[in-house]
């Protein structure tokens, strides 16, 4: 097997995106051969712990404060809620669970506790467990791992350049620390982003770049399609064709071979022989369950039967890495340290940003 390249240009990334579909998808099944069983998919629940009233400004985002998306928030889920809800993705075929909560960033004290409890509660049950919440610190990162954390997810959304169109609450910088800093831990990293958010093929690639140059390569990379939400910034976009998909997801295959590529959100608009030429491209991850936070996403047993008839295995837990240990809070190593650190606020404008912020007031006053 050759070695993985850590230096793609986005000249190289978009020659290989706007090849002749065919070789496309025969180059990048053939690397997808060479690292990976072509008939096993991971299968992932991913879980809202928390839901709403986020402070950020994501453009695509429904769980920010700012929008009127109609999204019900709710306050942490118990640990027990959390077990239940693990116990029955188990029994579906997940191998993985993602809990995500609308945070900023991670602050340290009774939520936080609470949310390394749940860690090692699905870690007890031998499943994989990935968070999602936000910028965290070393320390913080280490509690995780220390917790039983597998996997820690953090979106870089879209290209440097284009990041300043769709956020203006945190820098990439910062997503980058972030990643930086569960690098210093034994728990595997998953960061990828969004198309269809109004971005061009040169942010695409951009975004690949900026992905595949880390050394080591994230271990798991999710490609989203916008599901564009009522009440967003980004209502308005047209859904992304499923040939863009399937370029995303071969592109992303050649230029991360050894990592695994997560078929995300927009699930719902594909239609299983859009999915299955995904699986040929590379995908061998999804995400199971009716919902993925707080949009659609395919009945589970729509996506066995889907398996069933493709041929697809369910991938079992810690087949790509090794089961961490859990230690217990009471022989923790790592304790909280109260720190306050300064993530980045951009402070610039985006005007449909603006213009989706404004129509909530609207609403509001009627």
């Amino acid at each position: 097997m050759s070695s993985t390249k850590h230096n793609w240009t986005k000249k190289e990334i978009l020659e290989i995106y706007n090849k002749p579909l065919m070789e496309l998808l025969y180059e990048a099944a053939t690397v997808h051969r060479q690292y990976h069983d072509p008939n096993t998919v991971q299968v992932s629940t991913l879980l809202s712990i928390k839901t709403g009233g986020c402070p950020e400004d994501c453009g695509y985002c429904p769980q920010a404060a700012r929008y009127h998306t109609d999204i019900e928030g709710n306050d942490l889920m118990t640990v027990q809620q959390v077990k239940a809800q693990a116990l029955r993705a188990k029994a579906s075929g997940s191998s993985r669970v993602c809990m995500g909560a609308a945070w900023r960033n991670v602050k340290d004290g009774p939520e936080f506790d609470q949310v390394l409890d749940m860690v090692r509660t699905i870690n007890k049950l031998d499943m994989e467990v990935c968070c999602t919440l936000g910028m965290v610190t070393e320390n913080q990162a280490k509690r995780l791992a220390e917790a039983g954390l597998y996997a820690y997810n953090h979106n870089l959304d879209t290209s440097e350049e284009y990041y300043k169109e769709v956020i203006s609450t945190r820098g990439y910088e910062d997503r980058l620390q972030t990643i930086e800093n569960v690098r210093k831990t034994n728990v595997t990293v998953c960061s990828g982003g969004i198309i269809g958010m109004g971005e061009s093929e040169e942010d695409r690639a951009g975004m690949l770049v900026a992905l595949s140059t880390l050394n080591p390569q994230p271990e798991s990379v999710p490609i989203n399609a916008l599901v564009a939400v009522e009440g967003t910034p980004m209502e308005e976009q047209k859904p992304v064709e499923i040939w863009e998909m399937i370029r995303m997801v071969a592109t992303t295959r050649i230029v991360m071979p050894k990592t695994q590529v997560r078929l995300s959100a927009g699930r719902t608009e594909m239609s299983r022989e859009g999915q299955a030429m995904c699986f040929f491209a590379g995908a061998n991850s999804i995400f199971a369950g009716d919902k993925l936070l707080t949009t659609p996403n395919p009945d589970v047993n729509e996506d066995m039967a889907m398996f069933k008839q493709l041929g697809l295995n369910p991938q079992k837990a810690f087949v790509k890495a090794p089961q961490p240990q859990t230690v217990e809070a009471a022989e923790s190593q790592f304790q909280p340290l109260g720190e306050k650190p300064k993530w980045s606020r951009p402070g610039h404008t985006i005007d449909r940003n603006e213009a989706a912020k404004q129509k909530k007031g609207l609403v509001s006053k009627e």
